[in-house]
């Protein structure tokens, strides 16, 4: 790895995918989470929320940091539908309906990161359209009862169902649509 072995790296995220990328890459890190209400300004554009909730992240959990060789991680995804944030569903019918937005067109994924030491910020973030087939009401519901996408910005994932037989095309990297575009994190930790 060509990444300076004596940075160790800080995961602050729950999320599997993100460790699952991180793992994939061959980037070795350690996880250590804190909750940290994710709360933006409502006039933000759009396209800067996730790279600000990633930062908000970062700033809430800066005191994981416990020597001056550690590198907090942090990640936010949105999706966005005509310029429209859709967060994660609170209820299945919430999850159905941001499916049937999304059945048969393009939506806007961005992923944001923040990468924080004791001495060092930097923030970036990385974006992919998606463009998925027509999704039946049966196809949206099945779905939802036997994935449970609720832990999801945008009700799915592409890793899943979703993802697998009805994204027909996408312009941007797998990883960012996945939850974290490990391309940047990559180049970012190189330069560290």
């Amino acid at each position: 790895m060509l990444i300076n072995p004596d940075l160790s790296i800080i995961l602050a995220s729950k999320s599997p995918r993100r460790s699952y990328l991180l793992e994939q890459a061959g980037i070795p890190f350690t996880v250590r989470t804190q909750d940290v209400e994710e709360i933006f300004p409502a006039d933000l554009d759009p396209l800067e929320i996730a790279p600000f909730l990633a930062e908000l992240k970062a700033e809430g959990v800066r005191d994981l940091l416990r020597a001056d060789n550690e590198v907090l991680l942090t990640a936010d995804s949105v999706v966005l539908i005509d310029g429209v944030k859709h967060g994660k569903p609170k209820s299945r019918e919430h999850a159905i309906e941001t499916l049937e937005k999304l059945s048969g067109r393009s939506h806007i994924v961005v992923t944001g990161c923040c990468l924080l030491s004791s001495s060092k910020k930097e923030i970036f973030s990385s974006k992919a359209e998606v463009w998925l087939n027509e999704m039946t009401r049966e196809e949206i519901e099945w779905y939802v009862d036997n994935y449970q996408p609720y832990d999801k910005a945008g009700a799915y994932a592409i890793q899943e169902w979703v993802g697998l037989a009805k994204i027909c095309k996408i312009e941007g990297t797998y990883p960012c649509i996945m939850g974290l575009p490990v391309d940047l994190v990559y180049q970012h930790l190189l330069k560290w």
